[in-house]
């Protein structure tokens, strides 16, 4: 099989660290959600289940079909607006169904009809790749934040980070994750009790539609899904040359978010809240780091979506494995990881005179975290830079003074002609 000719250590590594990053970072934001309904344990592990198989053939079999990284993980900011309307509206966990298909069909109608795909090809090049810098810089920060707390574990994996890259560059990320394993598990600093295998079993909720739950839940769940995943995610995307400028017409994004749509659709009676395209584990996954070969990169993806079939299978059991590692390993890897994505991200933002400030502005926005009426600093960054650069550049081009015009020869000659004796 070709996947196995592609596959080679570092791209399954990358796939592991987006497992890793993308479940024990925001893994206690989807049990509080869960709770927020009432969940009851069987419930919880039921969402554990159809979130990871969803993410997982969502990822891994268009993958296998386009032979490009298609990365797709939940919506961790949707989580955090679930669980907070959640305990705010009293809604049971019927209610809670019924709003997450109401967005799962939203999400498939912007999918179907393409208007998110033409939205993303209005936003400029600068604006995008800051917008998506914005978003992994935050994870950059806390990579070396972690010092304040595990210092010698941060500088053992910066120093085999910096030796990897100039000795062995493919393999630097592996050689940085297991040297860091290796670490805390010599200073018994991986919590193994937390690791408890048993299989997760689907629990069937009907889904009760109710226009309190449809405006408290489904609309900005849909919101935040679109606004601070699905556009990074799209950044990502097109970052990594998979866009639509890419020599084969790149990634078909619109069926991708109309597959993400109908998968959640679905299994969202079995708790899939929202599937969407990931960002920050995207680009682990498509980066140099993966697979030097651009082609290739999409084994790092299916490995990661396999790995969450398996997370599906044995639910919490496997996040409770992956959670048991210490958080400063987590966000160590997760930033050297993306260093080079941050660093390309920045100077495509960067490169032009005219989108620099405006880029900024994103860049910073975005980073800020701020999150108003519900909806993250994602979507924000791009309203604020989008502001600025129709501030700075509307009308120029009509105000432009217009070319002096070139000098009439023929009558210059003519009068030269009739001065002459």
């Amino acid at each position: 099989m070709q996947f196995f000719k592609d596959l080679n250590l570092s791209a399954f590594t990358a796939g592991f660290v987006a497992v890793l990053v993308g479940f024990t970072s925001s893994v206690a934001i989807v049990f509080q959600a869960a709770q927020a309904f009432n969940a009851t344990p069987a419930q919880i592990s039921s969402w554990m289940w159809a979130l990871g198989l969803g993410m997982g053939l969502c990822s891994a079999l268009p993958s296998l079909w386009l032979k490009k990284p298609v990365m797709v993980a939940w919506s961790t900011p949707g989580a955090a607006v679930l669980a907070t309307a959640g305990l705010a509206g009293g809604f049971s966990m019927a209610e809670a169904v019924g709003a997450f298909m109401v967005s799962a069909a939203l999400i498939t109608l912007f999918g179907v009809t393409g208007w998110f795909e033409k939205l993303m090809n209005r936003i400029p090049a600068a604006i995008a790749s800051a917008l998506l810098a914005g978003v992994l810089a935050r994870f950059g920060i806390e990579a070396f934040a972690a010092a304040k707390t595990a210092l010698p574990l941060v500088l053992l994996m910066l120093a085999i980070y910096l030796l990897g890259k100039r000795l062995l560059p493919r393999y630097a990320v592996v050689l940085t994750l297991l040297s860091a394993i290796a670490f805390v598990a010599a200073r018994a600093k991986i919590n193994w009790a937390a690791a408890t295998f048993s299989f997760a079993m689907p629990v069937f909720v009907m889904p009760v539609f109710s226009l309190s739950a449809a405006v408290s839940l489904a609309l900005p769940l849909f919101v935040v899904t679109m606004a601070s995943q699905n556009l990074p995610g799209v950044a990502a995307i097109r970052a990594a040359g998979y866009g639509p400028d890419a020599p084969d017409g790149g990634m078909p994004v619109s069926k991708l978010i109309t597959l993400t749509g109908l998968a959640t659709l679905a299994l969202a009676p079995f708790g899939a809240f929202a599937l969407n395209f990931s960002a920050i584990t995207a680009a682990i996954c498509m980066g140099k780091e993966a697979h030097e070969d651009p082609a290739k990169r999409y084994t790092a993806a299916v490995s990661c979506g396999l790995i969450y079939i398996v997370i599906g299978i044995f639910g919490a059991a496997v996040t409770g494995l992956l959670t048991a590692f210490p958080k400063e390993l987590v966000v160590a890897i997760a930033g050297l990881a993306l260093l080079g994505t941050i660093g390309s991200g920045l100077a495509v933002a960067m490169k032009e005179d005219t989108h620099r400030e405006a880029a900024l502005i994103t860049f910073l926005v975005t980073l800020s975290g701020v999150a108003i009426a519900g909806v993250g600093s994602a979507f924000w960054g791009v309203a604020a830079g989008a502001l600025a650069l129709f501030v700075q550049q509307y009308g120029q081009q009509r105000q432009a003074p217009l070319p002096e015009p070139l000098p009439n020869i023929q009558t210059n000659q003519t009068a030269r002609s009739t001065k002459s004796p």
